[in-house]
């Protein structure tokens, strides 16, 4: 009866142990995981394509670039930020470039740029006309970076930030789409399943368990 005793009392030291470890591993695993920050234009607009104002020859643009670091308790280190800008679909022959000098980005913390670039080989005639007859051109920009999360004290290795996104404008040379629109990645985002997986083995163990 004593050995049972203490094979109960064993058992239980060994569950509540067991358990306390999963929680604290999940909460350190969720504590040091971390998201890409958003990416988005907020403004773009074409002079050459304002059909109210063709006396200028203005052959640039102007966007409005916001970089929104969402997390609550994590920064993020920024190498130097490379814009490119392409007109429709063909991302073979860039129009105009522009760097963001690197920086960084407090957590929680939002920055934006609103520069104008020179803009080259857009087929103007081209696309005049077809804002003229009431069509939208495409726009197509690309932003590349690495980034580094600052967890505490330590940053993390670099990680590749490759997003873009399509921008289409009408006769009055500006974006269509009132809103911002974001940047996005061609690769799926896996985090947030990785998450929810490492939850259900979590609590998968302690259903064994007990």
């Amino acid at each position: 009866m004593a050995n049972d005793g203490g094979d109960g009392c064993c058992c239980g030291f060994c569950l509540r142990f067991i358990i306390t470890s999963g929680f604290a591993a999940l909460f350190l695993w969720l504590s040091l995981r971390t998201s890409n920050p958003k990416c988005s234009i907020q403004n773009f607009y074409v002079p050459a394509l304002n059909l109210t104002d063709q006396s200028s020859n203005n052959h640039s643009l102007y966007f409005d670039l916001k970089l929104d670091n969402g997390m609550k308790d994590k920064g993020v280190r920024y190498d130097n930020i490379s814009l490119t800008f392409y007109y429709g679909q063909n991302s073979s022959f860039p129009i105009g470039n522009y760097t963001v000098p690197g920086f960084y980005q407090g957590h929680g913390k939002k920055a934006s740029w609103k520069p104008w670039v020179e803009v080259r080989g857009v087929p103007w005639e081209a696309a005049i006309g077809a804002v003229s007859n009431g069509s939208r051109v495409a726009f197509r920009v690309g932003l590349v970076t690495r980034v580094r999360f600052k967890i505490v004290f330590w940053f993390t290795k670099r990680h590749n930030l490759v997003v873009g996104a399509n921008v289409e404008v009408d006769g009055s040379g500006k974006k269509i789409k009132k809103k911002g629109i974001r940047l996005k990645s061609g690769a799926p985002e896996g985090r947030c399943s990785h998450v929810w997986i490492g939850l259900l083995l979590v609590l998968g163990v302690l259903v064994a368990l007990l």
